[in-house]
């Protein structure tokens, strides 16, 4: 707070900070809070922790004997409490001083484990709707203690006064805020009374409400894990529909948490529908009963994210912000355990709920996936359940190894794309190892089944699988094919015919990823022959491996293709047949194929308007 100001020091003398209290205000409401309203959250924490010194203080007081009252008109805003209350010397220490300690402030702070906030700055918190702040208290610790008033401003001035004890006959705190003008968006009743009610729902000590018309109560339950229910079917469902009302779904299912060891119960909610990628879900999470944030990712590892949890904890340190959890190693063992918990939840889904285990892994598939990978039991557990594209269509890799004991998988899925329904008519079995995680999980499969065989897919593994057309045939085509080659040099492809199936299909192009970007190195160096880049290039260079144009004997296209006579006809037709290819494989076109597809096009639609007229 702004000092007066105080005559020159001799030089070398100790000064003292001066602190701009608007502009700490203002440096709060910016960088630490992230909403105003977040003061009614600082005033009931207050609230709770002088409730819950004065239990400690009167052990044998009922639990219910001593709660915290809000009200609100319009005009004032006003949370009382009969918690343990503060002396003079109190307000001096923790309301009138920014960021100095006390003996006394140091020993409460080691007590702070048993409290949520912290004295002083979360009062200033107030400030952010209101230019003065009343504090009324008298202390429990003394039974004829004095009441005393603390009365701060927004530019920093303060007052103290002490007060006969019957101005507030009965120990406690309350404070009461002038809300300014501007800030009706937070102190209006009905959304004093909401925000209460979102903060302190799973307080446990009693919290009412009055905007003058009766007194409602903001937590009339205990927590829903807290309660006890006839049957586990009744719990089970109660904590469904707790989880629907806070999340705004119905679970797929719902996982009870319980870490006694730092004081954690809650639930974790499935969700019923994939996780867009790149979305992620926070979890709301309460520190002894008061609501700390409402997007606490840290809470489970980031594979975990087909759950959204709701956990009320006693041990975990919020940051000074109190708006999200303290990095420390109880933070890390709490998310270690947890994750635990849902493994624990996989496995027995997979042991004794089949449907269960059929639904959520349609939903969550990728993220079994990630965990799979790093997780040996959950590969063991689920990996032949899991859903894979193949050439049998979309199955588990448990049903697809039933018929193909040889499992070939791609590096992508263009390559998936290039070959699937020749391959499939082949009797090859191939599984689209494109997508994340997917050719990893599917080379592991021998470790779950033995009598299975995994090899990545060779280009020529495919091509064997095609049959030769008879010599006479190829023979006869030779021309054709040998002008397709030297149209398509230019792409480094070769051509070939065969006889496969389905018959429908004109031509495959077998070209992988790793081909093309061997083959632009190839030519990059071929470019800069000579210069430094060049010879790193060159350093570099393998025999560039060639793409594969096989045209199809057993479609009548081809088969009248390979008897053209004309030339450039005989070129433009094998373009095309090479353009159409490679818009089959579904991989992104280079700008030259782009404009042979179109050259291709055109010239082929000029000989047929030629030859009609």
């Amino acid at each position: 707070m702004t000092l007066p100001d105080t005559p020159a020091s001799p030089a070398g003398a100790d000064r003292t900070f001066q602190v701009d209290l608007r502009g700490l205000v203002d440096l709060l409401s910016h960088h630490l809070y992230s909403s105003p309203r977040v003061y009614l959250r600082e005033l009931l924490q207050n609230a709770v922790d002088a409730l819950t010194a004065r239990h400690a203080l009167e052990p044998a007081a009922p639990a219910d004997a001593f709660g915290v009252r809000l009200y609100a008109d319009g005009t004032v805003v006003r949370v009382e409490d009969d918690g343990v209350g503060l002396t003079e010397a109190d307000v001096h220490t923790f309301l009138a001083t920014i960021g100095r300690s006390s003996k006394r402030a140091e020993r409460i702070a080691e007590q702070r484990g048993d409290f949520i906030g912290q004295f002083g700055i979360g009062l200033l918190s107030c400030f952010l709707v209101a230019d003065e702040i009343h504090v009324l208290s008298r202390s429990a610790r003394t039974p004829d203690a004095s009441a005393v008033e603390w009365r701060g401003r927004g530019d920093g001035s303060y007052t103290v006064r002490v007060l006969p004890a019957t101005a507030r006959p009965r120990p406690g705190t309350t404070v009461t805020l002038t809300p300014r003008t501007d800030a009706g968006e937070w102190t209006r009743p009905a959304q004093v009374q909401a925000l209460a009610r979102h903060f302190g729902s799973l307080l446990r000590h009693p919290v009412t409400f009055d905007d003058g018309t009766g007194a409602t109560s903001v937590n009339p339950e205990p927590a829903p894990w807290a309660r006890t229910y006839p049957t586990p079917g009744a719990r089970s469902r109660a904590l469904a529909a707790y989880g629907e009302a806070v999340f705004g779904f119905k679970p797929l299912d719902t996982i009870e948490l319980d870490l006694p060891a730092v004081g954690l119960k809650g639930i974790a909610c499935v969700l019923p529908e994939t996780v867009p990628a790149g979305r992620s879900h926070g979890h709301r999470v309460h520190v002894k009963g008061m609501l700390l944030s409402e997007q606490a990712e840290e809470i489970l590892p980031e594979w975990a994210f087909f759950v959204r949890c709701v956990v009320d904890a006693e041990s975990l340190r919020p940051t000074a912000s109190r708006e999200s959890l303290y990095e420390d190693d109880t933070l890390a063992a709490v998310r270690d355990a947890l994750a635990e918990r849902l493994r624990a939840w996989i496995a027995r889904a997979a042991a004794s709920d089949p449907d269960l285990l059929h639904r959520f892994l349609q939903a969550h598939h990728l993220a079994v996936k990630s965990l799979a990978v790093h997780d040996d039991e959950i590969l063991r557990m689920l990996l032949p359940w899991l859903p894979f594209e193949t050439t049998d269509g979309h199955t588990t890799l448990d049903e697809f190894a039933r018929t193909h004991r040889t499992v070939l998988v791609t590096s992508s899925v263009e390559e998936f794309r290039q070959v699937a329904a020749i391959a499939s008519a082949a009797g090859l079995g191939v599984v689209n190892g494109g997508y994340t995680y997917d050719r990893e999980l599917v080379h592991r499969l021998p470790e779950i089944r033995s009598e299975v065989t995994v090899a990545d897919l060779d280009p020529a593994t495919l091509t064997a699988h095609l049959d030769p057309v008879d010599r006479e045939t190829e023979l006869a085509a030779a021309a054709y094919l040998a002008r397709a080659r030297d149209a398509l040099a230019v792409f480094d492809c070769d051509v070939a015919l065969r006889a496969f199936q389905p018959a429908s299909a004109p031509a495959l192009l077998v070209d992988s990823r790793e081909a093309r970007h061997e083959r632009t190195r190839s030519q990059l160096a071929r470019e800069q022959e000579g210069g430094l880049w060049g010879d790193i290039l060159g350093a570099l260079r393998q025999e560039a491996p060639r793409a594969q144009l096989i045209l199809n004997q057993l479609n009548p296209l081809v088969r009248t293709a390979v008897t053209i006579d004309e030339p450039e006809l005989a070129r433009t037709s094998a373009e095309a047949l090479y353009g159409q290819a490679a818009l089959l494989s579904r991989r992104p076109l280079r700008p030259a194929e782009s404009s042979l597809i179109n050259r291709s096009f055109l010239d082929l639609l000029a000989h047929a308007l030629r030859k009609d007229s």
